[in-house]
């Protein structure tokens, strides 16, 4: 019976030490298991970068959109030869023509009677007392009666009082008076090949032929 006791005693001594080793352990496991933690939250997987980047604005330069410009001509012909020259040196080029208001001429004319038959019968008077005139076949005035178109204003008032004087009421527009021009456009790809000195030949062969830089849409007409 003592020896059992004993045996318990010495069971007890041994769990009790094993216990005292084992407990110290667990914290020591713990602490990487944290760690491991925080370190997979700092992961970030390729795809989710990929996609990042795929999201993100791709930003493009502006393109160049002026070009140069040589010019004016007066003929259509006298610019085309420009043009060819530049073809011949692989320079991208194009007429282009643009209208410009060149001044204002001054209509002088009887606005439509009631009917055409009218206007006929009125046409004949005036041309009976030597007025020049003709009867309008088109446009907002039509089966009107024209009496001219003045370069002065004075001109067209002096005819509107002197059919006034013989009991025609007649009235004046103004028509804007346009001049069109011709430019050789370079295209933007080209300007590099259109130099200093090619510039300085061209204006010597085309009598003092001017250049500027617009942008290509300014003249916008290639007929």
């Amino acid at each position: 019976m003592r020896w059992i006791f004993l045996l318990l005693v010495v069971l007890n001594a041994f769990y009790y030490v094993w216990h005292q080793q084992q407990a110290p352990l667990r914290p020591k496991e713990v602490a990487p298991m944290a760690q491991q933690q925080g370190a997979k939250r700092d992961i970030q997987l390729l795809s989710e970068t990929d996609n990042q980047q795929r999201r993100a604005p791709v930003v493009q330069a502006p393109e160049d959109d002026t070009c140069l410009y040589l010019g004016s001509f007066e003929q259509r012909s006298e610019a085309e030869v420009v043009e060819q020259r530049l073809i011949s040196l692989d320079i991208s080029s194009q007429v282009r023509s643009v209208d410009d208001q060149a001044g204002v001429d001054y209509w002088v004319y009887i606005p439509p009677l009631a009917s055409r038959s009218a206007s006929l019968r009125q046409l004949k008077e005036l041309q009976a007392r030597n007025i020049d005139s003709y009867l309008i076949s088109q446009g907002d005035l039509e089966n009107g009666i024209s009496l001219g178109i003045f370069p002065r204003k004075d001109s067209a008032q002096s005819v509107i009082q002197r059919l006034e004087d013989v009991g025609y009421e007649s009235s004046l527009r103004e028509l804007p008076r346009a001049h069109r021009s011709y430019w050789v456009r370079i295209a933007p790809e080209s300007r590099r090949l259109a130099d200093d000195s090619l510039l300085e030949k061209l204006a010597f062969d085309f009598n003092g032929l001017k250049h500027q830089l617009m942008p290509c849409e300014s003249i916008a007409s290639s007929q």
